[in-house]
């Protein structure tokens, strides 16, 4: 006990205790004594109320049963006193000599020896001759005619007859005996008030209220009733008689905020307008069991504070070991991991107190690994973004203390993901500690830091250095990239764009600084700019690159791009035998925006494949349009580098040439080296697909993108295309020449069409004429321009005459053969 005194002494700090284990031992088994008990307790309860309700229906029943029997036997009482006086010689004497003083004297005195409320004489005309109480207002002896008639027809058939009668919200009950001397001369009417005398009877011997109610015109009003006057004119106010199941059917209801027993008595006891209502206090018979409850509830108190007790002590010697490995959990929490965890108790407390200890050296040791993995660079040993962030904020930290400054450099490599793909990823990662070591060489102050943040970035931290410093530095170390690096016996060349921020001048937070030298060095990979120091209008043009894309997205949802059309001719005889599709958009608000300003953003961007996919639908509906009026062009469309490793571009053109019905054979489609060389396998598959389909294919900007011959070998390619910027030097330089007819024999070996763009004057036409090109495009046969005008050029367009190329004058420069 006094160990519970001293429990109930910290009870005021139980709501900040709830979530220890031993309160939780004490609350869970304390509830759960609470919840057998209340269900118990309640189970009971419930079951006593079930029993005593059908108590109370079996009594109603059986009241009802007492009712009718006493009104028999009052009934009987009035028979016998009637034949009593009607057989009485001196009263048919003065019937018979038609003495109305001596008959009324009569009526009253033996009515009033047996009790009788009025005693009536009536001749055998049914006439009233005489009663005991015509010295009052006579009300009270007049009864209904009809009810009177009634019984007199009865009494004549049995002898004797006995009914109920209402008069002036009264209820009687009616005796009629004949008066024979010998024949019968009249009729004896006596008549009983139904009271408080009756109700009182029933209610002391059956423990029932009785309740007579008269309904006259549908008005209620209470005859007689053991009940107190306010509990009778509830009765018949409330909704109980209504709602009733019925005469001779117990039921329930409530009157005056009380349960009640309810039955009706069959009318036929009392008469047709006249209701027997038996009541019974649902409290009163629940009122016997009320001491078992108070019991239950004693019992269930005194098992809870037995429980309490036991759970307590149960408790404590369960949580007082736990107590003692949590107080070494938390030695283990604040890094003490030298100090053992000792702890007595019983066998499963001593396996726990080993596990705890086999916890804590694991853990020491796993510690170390995890703070090493958290900030520093698993592959080069270098901190990671998180640890330079916080060196960064330090060093901003303590610039802000001494006005100081602080700068911060971060670089890109250049081509990386291309040695990743070409020499393998074990490659690349030798090639980045490799420039890890390179760039903590150039570094020569111990408080200047090198990190890898992620992939191919790395940054540099120079605490106080301001721009000029830091562009020095960022200058030795970009030269210091560029020397040639020995990676696994093979010599890489490599390069980087860096930017450069600083403190205070671009921001004034690590965060935000480093954001903003990220955007610089994103800059100058751009510009191949080498060093970039951030501007505020690089953020600028990062924000006009976010909104270009949602209004690019909303160019080719709206149809606002326009399709133009190159021509192209063959260099022969001048025919038309094709046209180039490009894109163009007009913008509502910034006007015309050049192909180079959105469709680069576009293929960075991804956005690339859905611009394709509208060109595509818009040439295929030009090209039946065309078909339809007998224009047999060919159409070339280009593909980008994310339309290659489409695998669904084939199937998705397939659904477009359906729908208007048009030949894939009437499309070229221009693919440029370096999109095929990005993944070789993946375009190749691709470019299978299409050309199986019936598409031509073509090799865009031929000799620009470094493509292996090997490559374009396997390639199903129909045609070479080859660039402008050799196109454009044939007329004064050697090299191009060379290359232009090259390419030309090239082509033409290996069975393939050749195409030269660029094309800006006739000179260069009888150039490559002379040279064996077969198609030719550029300004001097037209610019690109919309469908409805190229009706108008077809008509206008006159080729060049075919030039005598013996008679031209010696051009040094351009190899003729």
């Amino acid at each position: 006990m006094r160990s519970l005194a001293r429990h109930a002494s910290s009870l005021p700090g139980l709501p900040w205790r709830i979530r220890s284990l031993r309160t939780r031992i004490v609350v869970l088994l304390l509830a759960l004594l609470l919840l057998v008990q209340m269900a118990g307790f309640f189970a009971i309860r419930t079951s006593i109320n079930d029993h005593a309700r059908r108590s109370v229906a079996e009594e109603l029943k059986v009241g009802a049963r007492v009712l009718a029997r006493l009104s028999e036997q009052n009934a009987g009482k009035l028979a016998l006193g009637a034949r009593v006086l009607a057989a009485d010689y001196g009263f048919r004497a003065a019937v018979a000599s038609d003495d109305v003083d001596t008959i009324a004297s009569a009526l009253q005195n033996h009515g009033e020896r047996i009790g009788a409320t009025i005693a009536n004489f009536y001749t055998t005309d049914r006439r009233l001759k005489s009663s005991s109480a015509s010295g009052a207002s006579g009300t009270q002896s007049a009864f209904e005619p009809a009810r009177v008639d009634d019984l007199i027809a009865q009494a004549g058939r049995d002898g004797w007859a006995s009914g109920p009668a209402l008069v002036d919200w009264r209820l009687y009950q009616l005796v009629v005996t004949p008066v024979r001397a010998p024949v019968t001369i009249g009729w004896v009417v006596m008549g009983f008030a139904v009271d408080r005398t009756l109700t009182g009877d029933m209610r002391a011997l059956s423990r029932l209220d009785l309740t007579f109610v008269a309904d006259d015109a549908g008005v209620r009003r209470v005859v007689a009733s053991s009940l107190a006057d306010t509990a009778a004119g509830a009765l018949i106010a409330s909704s109980a008689l209504s709602t009733a199941a019925g005469p001779g059917t117990a039921d329930e209801a409530r009157v005056g905020g009380e349960d009640l027993g309810v039955l009706v008595v069959a009318q036929a006891i009392f008469g047709r307008n006249t209701s027997a209502v038996l009541t019974r206090s649902i409290s009163e018979a629940v009122a016997p069991f009320a001491q078992l409850q108070l019991t239950l509830i004693s019992l269930t108190l005194l098992g809870l504070a037995v429980s309490l007790a036991g759970s307590i002590l149960t408790a404590r010697r369960i949580t007082r070991p736990m107590l003692a490995l949590a107080r070494s959990a938390r030695r283990l929490g604040d890094g003490h991991y030298d100090e053992p965890v000792a702890v007595d108790g019983d066998r499963e407390i001593g396996d726990l107190a080993r596990a705890f200890n086999q916890m804590r050296e694991g853990i020491s040791l796993r510690e170390g690994q995890i703070r090493r993995l958290a900030y520093w660079d698993k592959l080069t040993g270098l901190p990671n973004r998180d640890q330079f962030l916080d060196q960064l904020t330090g060093a901003i930290d303590t610039a802000k203390q001494g006005a100081g400054v602080c700068s911060v450099l971060m670089l890109d490599l250049d081509r990386f993901k291309h040695v990743n793909d070409v020499l393998g990823h074990s490659f690349g990662d030798a090639l980045l500690c490799e420039v890890a070591r390179r760039l903590e060489s150039v570094l020569v102050r111990r408080t200047d830091n090198v990190a890898r943040l992620g992939g191919d970035e790395f940054a540099i931290l120079l605490p106080g250095q301001g721009v000029a410093q830091a562009r020095a530095i960022a200058e030795r170390l970009r030269q210091a990239l560029e020397q040639p690096m020995q990676v696994e016996r093979q010599a890489i060349d490599m390069s980087a764009g860096i930017g450069l921020a600083t403190y205070p001048e671009h921001a004034d937070a690590a965060e935000l600084l480093l954001s903003r030298v990220e955007i610089a060095m994103y800059a100058a990979k751009q510009r191949r700019a080498g060093v970039l120091v951030y501007d505020a209008t690089f953020d600028r043009r990062s924000q006009d690159t976010l909104s270009m894309l949602s209004e690019l997205r909303r160019a080719v949802e709206g149809d606002e791009l326009v399709l133009y059309f190159q021509p192209k001719l063959a260099l022969a005889d001048g025919a038309l035998t094709g046209v180039e599709t490009l894109v163009r958009w007009i913008h509502p608000q910034r006007g015309f925006v050049a192909p180079d300003d959105f469709i680069p953003f576009a293929e960075q961007t991804g956005y690339i494949t859905e611009i394709t996919q509208w060109v595509m639908r818009k040439s295929v509906r030009q090209a039946a349009c065309w078909q339809a009026e007998g224009l047999d062009l060919i159409i070339a469309v280009n593909l980008s580098t994310r339309d290659l490793m489409d695998l669904e571009l084939p199937r998705r053109f397939a659904e477009i040439l359906a729908s208007e019905r048009v030949a894939a054979t009437r499309f070229c489609l221009e693919i440029t080296e370096s999109a095929i060389m990005d993944d070789p396998q993946r375009a190749l598959s691709t470019l299978d697909r299409l050309h199986a389909m019936g598409f031509l294919l073509s090799i865009d900007d031929f000799g620009t993108g470094y493509s292996s011959l090997a490559y374009l070998k396997r390639l199903p390619v129909d045609e070479l295309k080859i660039d402008r910027s050799f196109v454009g030097g044939v007329e004064t330089d050697r090299d191009d020449a060379v290359i232009v007819r090259s390419t030309i024999d090239l082509g033409h070996n290996m069975g393939l069409k050749v195409v030269a763009e660029g094309i800006e004057n006739e000179a260069i036409w009888q150039i490559l004429r002379h040279a064996g090109c077969d198609v030719g495009q550029g300004y001097f046969m037209s610019k690109p321009i919309p469908a409805p005008q190229l009706g108008q050029w077809i008509s206008a367009w006159r080729p060049p005459q075919v030039e005598d190329m013996s008679r031209r004058p010696a051009r040094p420069l351009y190899a003729v053969r």
